[in-house]
């Protein structure tokens, strides 16, 4: 039976409260109905969203991308023998040899703000597959134009590539909110010429000339009404957490304060190749997840297993991570 030539694509989804999105969106090209010929059909992925509630908050999580790492040996516990790491990735049903690592933007829907908490890699990372934020954000019912106010956790790419699309800001009525401590390294001069200068230049790029509609925050600033900002440096000079709490409802989004859910939060202590100041590093993820354990506080993690939200108990000398599940919902 012929198909309609009128029909030009169909958009399958489901983004509800607690509901991932379907994992694939089919687009038909209706060629020739009168002649019988078969549709061709391309696929490919329709970004993941998960929704939640905290208080008077909606939550709207959305996987911006994946990359699976070789060696996760040379990524985290680089102060360990290869032999131990692979050991615990084995203990925990995971692969020895390899990671996936996902990045994972989230929007607070206040009532009265619609916050985004960093930005994915945007249009550099749409040939692997990653960038997909907009797209995730429009799957949930949002627009790049709802966004009022983008709140980014430290400035490394895959946080603020999303901020610039075709050179304009991509969120255009937005304001901003960063560290203090974090934009004037990023954007020094000092860095060219040393390990840091891709940064430097993706700040320049992508930051700087948002400056003027920029708020620069340092330790318990309040981003907006019921968001308080905490230092949480180690993993670049100034490194923010933000604290979330509405009718008595609390989460803590830690950007990438542990960047592995059993290899960062299980050894806090294992140094990471990403971590600029390993030593300090170490002693934020203590200080940090220590305070989400002690006070039963949620947390969403951007390079924690998709949703990237859930909740530690302490085991073994470190954190157990256990993902949410419904509690959000009733």
């Amino acid at each position: 039976m012929a198909i309609s030539s009128g029909i030009k694509r169909r958009t399958l989804f489901a983004a509800g409260l607690g509901l991932l999105a379907a994992p694939a969106i089919f687009r038909e090209k209706a060629e020739a109905a009168a002649t019988g010929e078969s549709n061709h059909m391309d696929v490919r992925p329709l970004p993941e969203i998960n929704q939640f509630k905290l208080g008077s908050c909606k939550f709207t999580v959305v996987r911006d991308g994946t990359s699976i790492i070789e060696k996760p040996y040379e990524t985290f516990g680089t102060n360990q023998d290869p032999e131990t790491v692979k050991s615990l990735l084995t203990a925990n049903f995971l692969p020895a040899d390899k990671f996936m690592n996902g990045y994972t933007p989230a929007l607070i829907d206040t009532g009265s703000d619609v916050i985004l908490v960093d930005t994915g890699f945007g249009a550099s990372g749409r040939a692997r597959g990653a960038g997909q934020l907009v797209e995730g954000l429009k799957a949930a019912g949002y627009s790049a134009d709802d966004v009022t106010l983008v709140a980014l956790t430290h400035l490394h790419g895959d946080h603020i590539g999303g901020l610039m699309e075709d050179g304009a800001a991509a969120f255009k009525n937005a304001r901003y909110v960063v560290g203090q401590a974090e934009y004037d390294f990023w954007s020094d001069k000092a860095r060219e010429g040393t390990p840091a200068e891709g940064g430097h230049k993706a700040v320049l790029a992508n930051v700087v000339p948002l400056a003027e509609k920029t708020t620069f925050i340092k330790e318990g600033d309040s981003v907006a009404p019921g968001v308080t900002a905490m230092l949480a440096s180690g993993h670049s000079p100034g490194h923010m957490v933000f604290h979330v709490e509405s009718e008595g409802k609390r989460l803590v989004l830690t950007g990438d304060t542990a960047n592995h859910y059993i290899l960062s939060l299980l050894r806090p202590d294992w140094e990471v190749r990403f971590d600029m100041d390993k030593t300090q590093a170490a002693a934020t993820r203590r200080k940090v997840f220590e305070m989400i354990a002690s006070e039963k506080i949620a947390f969403l993690g951007y390079h924690m297993p998709f949703p990237a939200v859930g909740f530690v108990e302490r085991q073994d000398g470190g954190y157990r991570f256990v993902p949410k599940t419904y509690q959000f919902d009733i």
